[in-house]
């Protein structure tokens, strides 16, 4: 029996919920020896449902990762579990975990001084007990290991993927409306950069036109509030979105604009090239590894820099419709049953001592050196 910690049921769907989801929903469909628990209070119950969770324990959140979770195992044997959200048991060893980037020491601000200060003193904890971690990328494994210490050997890299609700606009054209618009998606914190953006977008010339619209919400965890770059009528604060909804903005969009200035994956983007957006990015932290060449990129601190690729991607049709390829042609190299593929193999090796003996899409996606 593997126990796979299913907490991530009773959260928000953000990009770590996301992951964690798409991977455990892949992992029922490939093995047969998997127990999902979770807390009463889940959220996401059609997945709940397809993945036949078992509610225990009587807390919620932390106190029931910390105590409830633990126990049970306990009481059942100390069977093998897998965490993959970036919390887990602090106490239990018989465990893989999942540590997607470590924002929190690179860019304090972005979070409140509780939830930093917890991540900075857990994190070496857990990192001294479990068997392996799982991250999103090459540049989070380096990091996590530069910063902590942390074997990389021991570090399995597992990256997102986009799944099927995410195509291409194939219905009337009529449906996308009239207003011109680029688009943006995140949550507001601070080294999401959503501040130079928006005085890039201010300094625009030749496109008074076009929208700036913004998909996300604030989090108790986030310094900063979207409410703080809001300066201008071109610039639409849309909220959260359902799935339904955000597709349709992607599919609309006339690009996409991904400002961050650090990122263990970033899952976005990809979700805008599945939907045939072409993208502008942020050279930096993990984004190229992620998007290769199929991205046109800026220098996150220079405003200028961020204008000019704005005004270039909105002038040039031919630039859009070749990053739309190149987009397509991204997207591909990314799939959810692959990356389950990864962690299932990673339970065999970490639980059961077995040897790897699949090599076509082991260790880290073969990459492109970005061009644009």
């Amino acid at each position: 029996m593997i126990v796979i910690n299913s907490r991530f049921l009773t959260q928000e769907v953000r990009g770590v919920q996301r992951f964690a989801e798409q991977i455990c929903l892949q992992l029922n469909a490939l093995r047969d020896d998997l127990v999902f628990v979770a807390p009463n209070d889940i959220r996401l119950h059609e997945s709940a449902e397809l993945l036949h969770v078992r509610r225990i324990g009587r807390h919620r959140g932390h106190l029931w990762e910390q105590v409830d979770l633990p126990l049970w195992l306990a009481r059942n044997g100390s069977p093998p579990l897998v965490s993959l959200c970036n919390t887990a048991p602090l106490a239990y060893g018989n465990q893989i975990a999942t540590h997607h980037d470590i924002t929190y020491i690179r860019h304090p601000e972005s979070y409140s001084r509780t939830f930093r200060t917890v991540y900075r003193n857990l994190t070496p904890l857990l990192l001294g007990r479990i068997k392996g971690l799982i991250t999103g990328s090459e540049f989070s494994r380096s990091e996590i290991s530069a910063h902590y210490g942390y074997p990389v050997s021991n570090i399995c890299i597992v990256p997102s993927a986009v799944d099927e609700r995410f195509q291409p606009f194939c219905i009337d054209m009529a449906r996308r409306g009239t207003t011109p618009y680029l688009l943006a998606v995140s949550s507001p914190s601070t080294h999401k950069n959503f501040a130079r953006m928006v005085a890039a977008f201010l300094r625009i010339e030749g496109h008074n036109e076009v929208e700036l619209r913004i998909i996300g919400d604030s989090n108790r965890v986030f310094a900063g509030s979207l409410h703080d770059v809001d300066g201008s009528r071109r610039i639409r604060n849309l909220g959260r979105l359902p799935d339904d909804e955000l597709v349709a903005a992607y599919q609309g969009a006339t690009a996409f604009v991904f400002p961050s200035i650090y990122e263990g994956f970033g899952i976005p983007p990809l979700e805008a090239q599945a939907c045939g957006c072409p993208v502008i990015a942020a050279r930096a932290a993990s984004i190229p590894e992620v998007l290769g060449d199929s991205a046109l990129y800026f220098d996150p601190l220079k405003v200028a820099d961020l204008t000019h690729a704005m005004e270039r991607v909105l002038s040039d049709e031919a630039l859009r419709q070749d990053l739309r390829q190149r987009g397509k042609a991204n997207v591909a190299r990314y799939c959810w049953n692959s990356s389950a593929r990864r962690v299932s193999r990673l339970i065999d090796q970490a639980f059961n001592g077995a040897q790897n003996t699949e090599t076509t899409d082991e260790g880290p996606l073969p990459l492109s050196e970005p061009k644009h």
